[in-house]
């Protein structure tokens, strides 16, 4: 495989991880979770899930934009001559970070606490935002890959 193609099959793996495993999370996780278990036992498991897949998605959040800038500077000598729609990939990819940041930072600690504490209410408040936040993130997931797989010429 030449180091050009390894390049794109690096970037191409760590969208699909973050953004199906966002999906797998939202549309298949979530809904099986809440027929299966009752809510102590619910937050913890989303703890515990959210813990590990963040790990990954840090991987992601890291090797987007190095492949993505190889990618840039191999194919268009740099981000003056890429095409538009690779531009708007780069500023929904900042969008996707922001959003992830704000889980990661803000609510993953705020559901910890609540959940190490047992206060079931105040982590189920918690859940919700971070279901919200999560269930945007794919839309703008989707439309990456979407745009990606067009290219279209705008």
């Amino acid at each position: 495989m030449s180091p050009v193609a390894f390049v794109y099959v690096l970037h191409v793996l760590a969208a699909v991880l973050w953004v199906g495993g966002m999906f797998f999370s939202w549309m298949i996780l979530r809904p099986a979770v809440i027929a299966a278990l009752e809510g102590p036992a619910r937050l913890k498991l989303w703890l515990q899930v959210f813990q590990r897949f963040f790990v990954w998605v840090w991987c992601a959040v890291i090797l987007l934009p190095v492949t993505g800038i190889g990618m840039i500077n191999i194919n268009f000598s740099g981000f003056q001559t890429a095409p538009r729609y690779v531009q708007v990939m780069i500023g929904l990819y900042v969008v996707m970070v922001a959003l992830f940041l704000r889980v990661s930072t803000l609510n993953l600690p705020r559901l910890r606490k609540a959940v190490e504490a047992e206060q079931w209410a105040e982590g189920a408040v918690t859940l919700a935002g971070i279901r919200r936040v999560v269930g945007v993130n794919v839309l703008v997931g989707i439309a990456v890959i979407a745009i990606a797989a067009a290219r279209p010429g705008f």
